[in-house]
């Protein structure tokens, strides 16, 4: 090792990585001096810490966390293994990750969106009334209209191409979801990325991503499975 003793901040406190082959008495002078070298910027702290790099016996970790309360302003609150750690920091993520995935539970809007307004969402959204021609809705997840979508949904503005957009009634001007845009009929869409549909209904629909297109399909109990 370049150094005997190498000091790696976490989240919990600091991680010690110790030279496997010095002489424990000589380490723990190195420990020290690594300490009040760092003193200014662990001043007063209050840590967790662990040992990588050599196996330490109990009597050993309780002189180096002695040392280190002794002579300096830091306070040892506890010692991990690195067992401990790994455990704990897999903890944190998966809290991290139920807190994310308990973001995009959406939200509501209640009443009519009319021209000139805009929505923008940074989950998804449920629009309890109509978007009428000249609204938009924006959202980073999908948007589902309990009314008539007659304006324009933008779902997926992250980029996401998984988003959906359904409404009651569906006769938008345009939708896009994620970088995928599709207009109605009548405004000269784009090769293949036309809305495929024949005719305004007023059966609840859903326009989702299939093979680099937007298709709008009846709302059934198996697409719902797959979306």
């Amino acid at each position: 090792m370049a150094k005997p003793v190498m000091l790696k901040s976490n989240k919990y406190g600091i991680n010690l990585i110790l030279d496997h082959s010095m002489d424990f008495e000589e380490l723990l002078k190195c420990i020290l001096e690594r300490f009040k070298e760092s003193e200014g910027f662990f001043k007063n702290a209050k840590m967790a810490i662990s040992f990588e790099g050599r196996k330490l016996t109990q009597e050993e970790e309780f002189r180096i966390v002695d040392t280190i309360t002794s002579n300096t302003s830091v306070n040892i609150i506890c010692i991990l293994d690195n067992d401990a750690l790994r455990e704990e920091l897999t903890r944190q993520k998966i809290e991290r990750f139920e807190e994310e995935q308990a973001g995009k539970t959406g939200e509501f809007y209640r009443g009519t969106l009319r021209s000139g307004q805009v929505l923008d969402c940074e989950s998804s959204i449920i629009v309890l009334g109509d978007v009428n021609p000249g609204a938009k809705i924006i959202s980073k997840g999908s948007i589902v209209v309990l009314g008539a979508l007659k304006g324009t949904a933008y779902a997926g503005a992250n980029g996401n191409e998984q988003s959906f957009v359904a409404a009651l009634s569906m006769d938008p001007i345009q939708i896009k979801i994620g970088e995928i845009i599709a207009r109605s009929a009548d405004k000269a869409p784009a090769p293949k990325r036309r809305i495929r549909k024949e005719k305004i209904t007023v059966e609840p629909q859903v326009a989702i991503v299939k093979d680099g297109n937007i298709y709008i399909e009846p709302i059934t109990k198996g697409l719902l499975n797959n979306i």
